[in-house]
């Protein structure tokens, strides 16, 4: 029996493959026909409709790959408020990209909930690459401090590169009585709670680069969480609190003026910005590693050849000298990965966080 006469065969398949007509028309002719079905026969129409509409979203992603790009600007979604190390990063990349494509990549940043809300604007943003997400580590921390996110980090994304791998410095106020991290442990211990540091919002790296050393050192500081990094620093240098883990890009004028004063690194070896400044494990503080990345992520259905684009603009911007040493001079080791790499290492991570929030203490909310 044939439900739909020839006039009304659901907009032929000739007309999606020019793409012709649109979903609003074909969802309005079902609709004005649905009365008239059978519930056998609404059942069969349901089932093309959802082939249909797989077609057109098929048609309109082999349109977008075939279509020059870009054409008009990008908007690069930095997941951190102004003035912190991503925020710099973000802003030299977005330079330097505008002039290999053609087009204007603006920054915008949006920051919030240890960089939630970036990624899932992201995620959930129309995947035409033109809207691109710059993100951290964090990304990969949040699933293990969250019960649940409104993103999936590994179907939601498609990964473009790693741009570079960075730890962090611990840095103090100059009025702190404590000149190295075995005196900060000293100092802590005689006085449990008493010292305060301040970091971006819960679940940042920045507040698990802390708990991690209070863990491993068996000392308890207490947390003041900011907004930003930017927000944080500022709270530091007004003495609101007494320490704080942070880039080397943004710490790097303060502790040459002396406004603040550098304790000790976070990685496994010493930073090439910082030569002279011990790691935390060096200083005492037995099997102690944080070390975080900055990356280039796009919504999960971006085309391939994007990606692809994306991929190769950015590791030959990173392999340009004075980018290199710049981003050297910043505490950054440039990485440039493939996104088949990238995708690995966010596997990997989310399965290293959970583990180290869950031995942190930290219960997810």
């Amino acid at each position: 029996m044939n439900i739909l006469s020839e006039n009304d065969s659901f907009i032929h398949l000739s007309a999606v493959k020019n793409k012709t007509a649109t979903r609003a028309e074909f969802v309005g002719r079902i609709i004005t026909m649905d009365n008239d079905l059978a519930p056998v026969a609404r059942q069969r129409v349901l089932v093309l409709l959802a082939v249909f509409l797989a077609l057109v979203n098929t048609a309109l992603a082999q349109k977008s790959s075939d279509e020059p790009y870009p054409t008009h600007p990008i908007r690069l979604v930095v997941a951190s408020a102004p003035g912190g190390g991503s925020d710099i990063l973000g802003r030299l990349l977005a330079r330097k990209l505008t002039d290999r494509f053609g087009q204007q990549v603006v920054v915008d940043n949006r920051p919030g909930a240890g960089g939630i809300v970036g990624a899932e604007l992201t995620a959930s943003a129309v995947p035409n690459g033109y809207t691109i997400g710059f993100v951290s580590g964090s990304i990969t921390v949040q699933p293990a401090m969250h019960r649940k996110l409104p993103y999936d980090v590994i179907k939601d994304f498609a990964p473009v590169t790693v741009l570079v791998s960075l730890s962090y410095v611990l840095v103090a106020h100059p009025s702190l009585p404590a000149q190295s991290v075995g005196e900060l442990i000293a100092l802590a211990k005689a006085a449990p709670r008493s010292i305060l540091y301040a970091s971006a919002e819960i679940g940042s790296t920045s507040h698990l680069s802390a708990e991690v050393l209070k863990t491993l050192a068996g000392i308890d500081l207490l947390q003041v969480p900011y907004k930003g990094t930017a927000q944080a620093l500022n709270a530091l240098l007004a003495r609101e609190v007494s320490l704080g883990f942070y880039s080397a890009a943004s710490t790097a004028p303060l502790l040459k003026s002396g406004r603040l004063k550098a304790l000790a690194t976070s990685g496994k070896k010493r930073m090439v910005a910082l030569p002279d400044l011990p790691t935390i494990a060096e200083a005492g503080v037995k099997d102690y590693e944080f070390i975080s990345w900055l990356g280039i992520i796009a919504p999960a259905a971006v085309p391939r050849t994007i990606v692809t684009r994306w991929n190769r603009e950015l590791v030959a911007i990173l392999s340009q000298p004075e980018v290199k040493h710049q981003l050297t001079d910043m505490g950054y080791e440039v990485v440039g990965n493939s996104p088949e790499e990238f995708a690995r290492d966010i596997r990997l991570e989310l399965a290293k966080w959970a583990k180290v929030v869950k031995a942190a203490g930290i219960q997810p909310e």
